[in-house]
């Protein structure tokens, strides 16, 4: 069991948990583990979302990698696809990202991705926590002049800019009408500026909320993973379309004209079809997760499609995308991966297929989502010890409870419990044809669950 990396890194509460001194361990080590077989001082890029422990934890960050003898550029504020992509557009070996995504702003993570722009591997993950543990991180000190410099970048956020200008400029600019209007939630989050700059070039129209960070108000009722405000603000305005990113800027959910929630598995409908029309959809593929909702299947299958399904986390999703030649892949929860642009979930990148397909095809956003039909599903969270989550597997009553549960939905819905790698939850779903029956059950199980391993 690791003792410091879940599903997405690190993640907890800043300066008690995720502590200056902790951060300062896990940035000597992880330099040292993504750089120990080059020939050179190794250059690292640092984003951050706008969490008031931002500048506390890259403070710290920066002191780690500077005294191994790495040279850091600091990017400021910036979503966690824009740090992946520069890092393989300026060919830096390493960089992290400072933030804890859709979490409350009293969290802070540490995210570590490789010269490819990937989010390193578990195997690396476990060899940086070997050498925090190892007493090794005394030896690994840069002196006289190796010690490590940083220097301020942020105007390489024009290069993510340009990014998106010039792969969706022409085609934006060729179906855009006057009429067609956007409501963007950026989660009061790490897309609070880029995010403007990119629909202002692209000529897309917009009303924008969420996009003034304190500090504290990050996801505070507000993007992807609370989509009333959006809802509410998309109908009053009567906007053709809305979009909401997370906290970091790698998920995108939407909302509809008449304010339907557009999820993971409906964006991924919706974009594989665009690119199967174009011969672009690879092999006819769509990667998900085991959390996917039937009615995704149901869609692949009857529109041809292949879906393959891996366990839960993003990294999961592209590591099997890239050992198989696919490039369209993804979660229920916002997070697409379309490894033709960029090799890790994009919030604005997905919002600009979305707005791409729904102009070309000349469909509103309700038509387009309408043609993928969802199963009822609830998720309901077991709070548990943090210590005890994975107890779940192990302890009888709850085993027992589960085959139950399994045996009675199998073949009309389908059960899925996992114990959450970045909270200290237990999280239950079950998909049936009865809304107020599944979240009964869920409700049920749930509760044995949080009873059995407080």
């Amino acid at each position: 069991m690791r003792k410091y990396f879940g599903t997405d890194g690190i993640r907890r509460i800043a300066n008690t948990e995720l502590t200056p001194e902790l951060v300062y361990k896990v940035a000597k080590a992880g330099a040292y583990v993504l750089s120990k077989h080059m020939d050179h001082a190794p250059i690292i890029l640092i984003g951050r979302d706008t969490r008031i422990s931002g500048t506390l934890i890259e403070s710290a960050m920066v002191a780690g990698f500077l005294s191994y003898g790495a040279n850091v550029k600091l990017l400021g504020v910036l979503p966690t696809p824009a740090v992946a992509y520069l890092t393989r557009k300026l060919n830096a070996d390493a960089s992290v990202v400072i933030s804890a995504s859709h979490n409350t702003y009293e969290f802070n993570g540490i995210k570590y991705f490789s010269n490819k722009g990937m989010k390193i591997p578990d195997a690396l993950e476990e060899e940086i926590e070997e050498i925090m543990e190892s007493g090794k991180l005394d030896e690994l000190t840069a002196v006289a002049d190796k010690i490590g410099t940083s220097e301020y970048a942020l105007d390489l956020v024009d290069e993510y800019v340009y990014f998106f200008r010039k792969n969706f400029d022409d085609e934006i600019d060729k179906y855009n009408k006057d009429d067609f209007i956007v409501g963007l939630d950026t989660a009061n989050g790490a897309t609070y500026k880029v995010a403007e700059k990119v629909f202002n070039v692209l000529g897309i129209k917009y009303k924008i909320i969420n996009n003034n960070p304190n500090g504290v108000n990050i996801n505070d009722k507000c993007g992807s993973t609370h989509l009333e405000g959006l809802k509410k603000f998309v109908i009053e305005n009567k906007l053709s379309l809305g979009v909401a990113y997370d906290g970091d800027g790698d998920r995108c959910l939407a909302i509809d004209e008449k304010g339907n929630e557009i999820d993971g598995d409906k964006l991924l409908a919706i974009i594989s079809q665009s690119l199967r029309k174009k011969g672009k959809l690879n092999k006819d593929t769509i990667v998900a997760t085991v959390m996917s909702n039937l009615g995704l299947n149901k869609y692949t299958r009857d529109n041809g499609l292949e879906l393959i399904q891996t366990k839960v986390g993003d990294r999961y999703v592209l590591e099997e995308m890239l050992k198989e030649g696919f490039n369209l892949g993804g979660e229920q929860s916002g997070h697409v991966i379309l490894l033709d642009y960029n090799p890790t979930g994009d919030g604005i990148l997905t919002s600009l297929m979305l707005i791409k397909t729904i102009l070309e095809e000349n469909k509103t956003a309700s038509e387009l989502g309408e043609e993928i039909k969802l199963y009822p599903q609830i998720l309901v969270n077991a709070k548990v010890n943090s210590d005890k989550k994975y107890d779940y597997q192990e302890n009888k009553e709850i085993k027992d409870a589960i085959e139950k549960l399994e045996k009675e939905f199998a073949g009309n819905g389908r059960v899925v419990i996992r114990a959450s790698g970045t909270e200290p939850l237990v999280r239950v779903m079950i998909e049936g044809e009865n809304q107020e029956y599944i979240t009964k059950k869920a409700e049920e199980m749930a509760k044995l669950i949080q009873e059995k391993l407080k």
